[in-house]
């Protein structure tokens, strides 16, 4: 038999890192608005959530249709609730992927504000990725009413609502509980000590952002309809201007910002930043 190696690192060692984390960003910095590079981020933000509720929401108008009886649809018929939410994260895994190196492929308010509570973003960033996106879902909205106006407002717009039978206590956890699990899979994913440690991996991290939305469409669709986005939510509010949609925004931006806040700081000083430091000092007082 070999002998066991002992291979932890001592003393300065201990502090190397196979990886390097990038400073916080500023709070505030102007530069950033006389960049081209930033305003092509807008644009990026602003096309991809365009697109991105585009497809979902014609998918959903399609689903209903697909499935009412005085349309002579058959209810086992259509894509079901499994392809709309197929529909929601393959879309974010294709947009996330194609926009992740020009605007870090946000397309959620929500995942924006966590990014900005870490300091990935500055204020600056944050708010102005926040006002494309919600344009945007505007504008992707509007398309799928331009060019299908009848079943548009005959199947609700895709706005989301909370269904009936559910509390609003109930919809804002779900929404708060959703949008967690989006944006930790987002820190998650894209940590650089992740992908020094596994660079032996192919890694793809728009796939995990992109099933983590597929999963909870699953299990929130209905209940909300699914939101864990703002931008998606206001998006077709603005376009179906229901009341019932309007009474139940709130749940729509409440839940989400506090889900991506918890989410922001679960990974940052719990897992990150505060148990790492806690660890150095356990090892350190064992070496004593």
């Amino acid at each position: 038999m070999t002998k066991d190696i002992d291979t932890e690192p001592h003393g300065e060692l201990a502090h190397h890192k196979d990886y390097e984390d990038p400073p916080p960003a500023p709070i505030f910095d102007a530069t950033e608005l006389r960049k081209w590079s930033f305003y092509r981020a807008l644009i990026a933000e602003f096309v991809a959530t365009l697109l991105f509720l585009y497809i979902t929401i014609l998918t959903v108008i399609g689903y209903k249709s697909q499935t009412d009886p005085a349309n002579g649809g058959d209810a086992c018929g259509g894509v079901g609730v499994l392809g709309i939410a197929w529909a929601f994260g393959g879309m974010i895994f294709v947009l996330v992927y194609c926009t992740a190196g020009i605007s870090g492929g946000h397309i959620n308010p929500a995942v924006t504000f966590g990014l900005f509570l870490a300091r990935k973003v500055t204020l600056v960033r944050a708010l102005l990725y926040i006002v494309a996106q919600v344009l945007g879902a505007i504008s992707g909205v509007g398309l799928v009413k331009a060019f299908q106006k009848g079943y548009y407002n005959r199947y609700k717009g895709g706005a989301n609502m909370l269904a009936d039978g559910y509390s609003k206590g109930t919809g804002l956890g779900a929404e708060i509980i959703g949008t967690f699990v989006l944006v930790y899979t987002v820190f998650s994913a894209t940590d650089p000590k992740r992908n020094a440690r596994d660079s032996h991996i192919p890694v793809l991290a728009p796939l995990p952002i992109g099933f983590a939305v597929f999963l909870v469409h699953l299990a929130t669709i209905p209940i909300t309809g699914t939101g864990i986005n703002p931008a998606r939510s206001l998006g077709a509010a603005v376009i179906y201007n229901n009341e019932k949609a309007w009474d139940d925004q709130w749940i729509f931006w409440v839940g989400p910002f506090i889900g991506a806040a918890v989410a922001a700081i679960y990974h940052q000083y719990v897992l990150r930043a505060h148990a790492a430091k806690a660890l150095g000092s356990f090892k350190s007082s064992q070496n004593l």
